[in-house]
């Protein structure tokens, strides 16, 4: 037979695992961004006024003697995204553990409610 506050505690413990699980995720979300915001969007190096395009278009690509290439070079942008990696496979983990460790709680509450009612 469950005691109710270890059920209660089981079920708090789900819903932080979740939480810390979700919190992850938004973490590699916003690095995902910052990701898309460096590809995506126009600079202008620091030793020059001109504007260079975003590393997205194929303008600067092959140019490795642009000063656009060297103040945005591709393994700043794929460190970013490697980055992110752990934090969405942790945070991916944790919320799924949490999600199913609540449910599981949740499913074990009715299957004993339902035995009581049938006696």
């Amino acid at each position: 037979m469950r005691s109710l506050p270890y059920d209660i505690e089981f079920r708090a413990r789900a819903r932080r695992t979740q939480g810390w699980g979700l919190g992850l995720l938004a973490l590699a979300g916003l690095m995902w961004i910052w990701f898309a915001v460096l590809l995506f969007t126009p600079y202008s190096p620091e030793e020059s006024s001109r504007e260079c395009t975003s590393r997205f278009s194929s303008e600067n690509l092959h140019n490795g003697s642009s000063s656009c290439v060297a103040e945005r070079d591709w393994p700043e942008l794929l460190a970013v995204l490697g980055g992110s990696i752990p934090f969405a496979v942790i945070g991916g983990v944790l919320y799924t553990s949490g999600s199913v460790s609540h449910r599981m709680a949740e499913h074990l509450a009715e299957v004993t409610r339902l035995e009581q009612a049938s006696r």
